[in-house]
């Protein structure tokens, strides 16, 4: 299963206020707000960067790690969570663009633009690509943390 809410750790910063926020898992995503409210904001935004940097890069999503006290929990936007596990899932099941293209009656272009997260695709479509390779689209709502 895919979920992408990743642990964050934020550490005030003492020489010009506010927090510098890190991710467990994303070496790369540093980010940092001038309060708590926009350290978690920016740090929504730079996990989003940093996901869709791995997918335009052709690099591995790793799952996310199990969250302790010292950690904030960030949560990656619906679209690009949903275009994350159906790269995740073609990676997985060593299926092609051209493959997938071919299966869902359309062409290499289309699938790119599902895989790419500045792109709005239709989530419909999204979800017909995933049941191809075999996952099921499953939609879980949380009350937010902060």
């Amino acid at each position: 299963m895919n979920h992408f809410a990743y642990p964050a750790t934020l550490v005030p910063d003492i020489l010009d206020g506010g927090f510098v926020v890190t991710f467990v898992d994303l070496p790369e995503a540093i980010t940092q707000g001038d309060d708590l409210a926009d350290a978690l904001h920016q740090a929504a935004d730079c996990l989003e960067e940093s996901i869709a940097g791995r997918i335009s890069d052709n690099e591995l999503i790793p799952q996310p790690s199990p969250a302790s006290q010292a950690h904030y929990l960030v949560h990656l936007p619906a679209q690009t969570a949903v275009k994350a596990t159906l790269y995740n899932a073609m990676r997985q099941s060593a299926m092609s663009q051209t493959e997938l293209a071919k299966r869902l009656n359309s062409d290499e272009k289309e699938i790119h633009s599902l895989l790419d997260p500045y792109y709005v695709s239709p989530l419909s479509r999204l979800e017909e690509a995933l049941h191809i390779i075999g996952y099921q689209l499953v939609v879980d709502c949380v009350p937010n943390a902060v």
